[in-house]
């Protein structure tokens, strides 16, 4: 397999992000993730998504980390320092769930709560209920599970149609355009960090024509059969959507009715927050992530 690995010095000094490396090997390729707190506590799985990389998890990070926790933020594979596969048709959503299930194995992880958003909840609620044995709670935040027996945003339409046609894809500026808050030069140019040019965006640009929008997509049945495992999930289950996200406002409300772990939790609405609720309300989320954990 063609695969890219950006260089180290990318990574310099990158505002807010003193974290040290870490490395495991999947299918060949060097993963990447953040491993902060104590080894021997509960681990906290921070899965990030489209375009972005641990990096927006660096507010969260060291709240959870003083409460305890062990923190582990890993790069999907075409993203952050993790290896990048140059070939698009290398990534499916298949590819990307056994990716994640190795990347858990590798660290033996047990009793995971894991916390999902965007693709890391495409990929993170697959992962969970096919290997519930690991999973202790769920924190789902600004995502879903599309089967593509749904109506598909215009958003995210528009998104997709971006993504494949656009010759114009400035990961930096995409973050920006989902958040409330304005991004500082400095911020930016750590979400470009990853990206030195475009032979590097292969698996950005795959992720929006991956999701689900029919009913005979290839992810289709596997994630129907993860939604029949959810309807039987009874782990605590907690939703903290934010109000000002255009994709995915409103789908919290199908998994607090149809997950049996999400009664009598206390689903938040983050405020004044867009799409990357972590970047405009890192902290908030930790605190919403630590009471969650800790009352359960």
């Amino acid at each position: 397999m063609d695969v890219l690995r950006t260089p180290d010095d990318r990574f310099a000094n990158l505002s807010d992000f003193d974290f040290d490396p870490n490395y495991v090997e999947i299918d060949g390729m060097r993963q990447h993730y953040v491993d902060e707190g104590p080894r021997d506590a509960n681990p906290v799985l921070l899965l990030h998504g489209e375009p972005s990389w641990s990096y927006l998890y660096r507010h969260m990070i060291p709240p959870l980390m003083q409460a305890g926790f062990r923190t582990v933020a890993p790069d999907l594979i075409g993203f952050g320092r993790s290896d990048k596969p140059r070939n698009p048709d290398a990534y499916s959503y298949e590819t990307h769930v056994n990716w994640m299930r190795q990347f858990i194995e590798a660290l033996d992880l047990q009793n995971i709560t894991l916390v999902c958003q965007d693709w890391g909840s495409l990929i993170g609620l697959r992962v969970a209920v096919e290997n519930d044995q690991r999973f202790a709670s769920i924190v789902l935040a600004n995502g879903g599970l599309p089967t593509g027996d749904q109506v598909t945003p215009t958003a995210f339409r528009i998104w997709r149609a971006f993504a494949k046609w656009s010759p114009w894809f400035p990961i930096g500026r995409i973050i920006q355009s989902g958040t409330v808050n304005d991004l500082s030069a400095d911020v930016i140019k750590a979400y470009d960090a990853p990206f030195p040019s475009a032979r590097y965006k292969a698996g950005t640009r795959a992720f929006p024509k991956l999701v689900p929008t029919t009913p005979d997509d290839p992810a289709a049945p596997a994630n129907r059969r993860a939604w029949e495992a959810l309807m039987k999930w009874d782990k605590p289950f907690l939703t903290a959507f934010s109000n000002r996200d255009p994709i995915t406002r409103g789908a919290d409300k199908q998994f607090v009715a149809r997950v049996p772990g999400a009664r009598n939790q206390p689903h938040t609405t983050i405020r004044n927050a867009g799409h990357f609720l972590q970047e405009d309300k890192g902290p908030e989320l930790a605190r919403t992530v630590i009471d969650f954990v800790n009352a359960n």
